[in-house]
């Protein structure tokens, strides 16, 4: 889906560069181009953040707690 109108970023684009190590909004804005026009669009990128981080740490307990 589309978060971003003016770069045309996808949440797909977010979940990709937080992969490749986009450590906070600000840098996750500056590899995706999100949020640099008007930037309306920064809430929903920062969901999406937020989102991606809360599955990986999910699947890190559950592994974590399976080895245990």
């Amino acid at each position: 889906m589309i978060i971003c109108q003016c770069a045309v970023v996808s949440d797909d684009d977010v979940v990709r560069a937080v992969d490749a190590g986009a450590s906070n909004l600000a840098y996750v804005c500056q590899m995706t181009g999100a949020g640099q026009d008007c930037g309306s669009c920064v809430f929903s990128v920062r969901r999406v953040i937020c989102q991606h981080e809360g599955t990986q740490r999910d699947t890190f307990l559950e592994v974590e707690g399976a080895a245990s």
